[in-house]
């Protein structure tokens, strides 16, 4: 994973994934999906587009097309990632989850408590790839639909429900809806 390299652009495709701290299956035990869609509506309304996604329990890939904007990419998705984190929280709070909670207190490092944070829920940094072409983000957005797959949790792309791969396959929109990288091709992003 990427240590803190900084996207320059003030837009662009990017292929985007992040982890829950320690690789914490995160969105199962919480059934924190909607974290995300929210995260993606608060996108959508600000002009950018999801263009393909699978949310797997312990981390999310992403491929967004960012609008310019004055807010730099690697903001927007490190405050989606506090957004996520404070809900995450809430929901391991409301279900009694108190030892894993503990257990994230822990994980805080001396520099982090300073600034009060209290839990460690996503590994500090994301990982990215600009996308330059249709053809480099076809070949993500089929690398990220294959995850569940791979993971040995469904054996068709189209089968895993927290993914953008249904659209993709067979042209129906899932729990999310996205537009596919054919139809992006026609966006102007600035």
């Amino acid at each position: 994973m990427s240590v803190r390299k900084r996207i320059w652009e003030p837009n662009g495709v990017y292929s985007i994934t992040f982890t829950c701290a320690r690789w914490l299956e995160l969105y199962k035990i919480t059934n924190g999906y909607d974290t995300v869609y929210h995260w993606f509506d608060y996108l959508k309304a600000k002009g950018n587009h999801i263009v393909a996604y699978v949310i797997m329990p312990s981390h999310v890939h992403a491929i967004i097309g960012f609008c310019t904007s004055t807010t730099p990419i690697n903001n927007i998705i490190g405050n989606g990632k506090r957004f996520m984190a404070y809900e995450l929280v809430k929901l391991l709070r409301s279900q009694g989850k108190e030892e894993l909670l503990e257990q994230m207190k822990g994980w805080v490092n001396s520099t982090d408590e300073m600034r009060h944070k209290q839990h460690e829920v996503f590994e500090p940094s994301f990982d990215w790839k600009e996308c330059f072409d249709m053809r480099f983000i076809e070949q993500k957005a089929a690398n990220i639909h294959m995850n569940p797959c791979k993971a040995g949790m469904v054996k068709l792309p189209e089968e895993y429900v927290h993914s953008s791969a249904k659209y993709y396959y067979t042209g129906e929109q899932g729990i999310y809806p996205v537009i596919t990288y054919i139809e992006f091709q026609d966006i102007d992003l600035t």
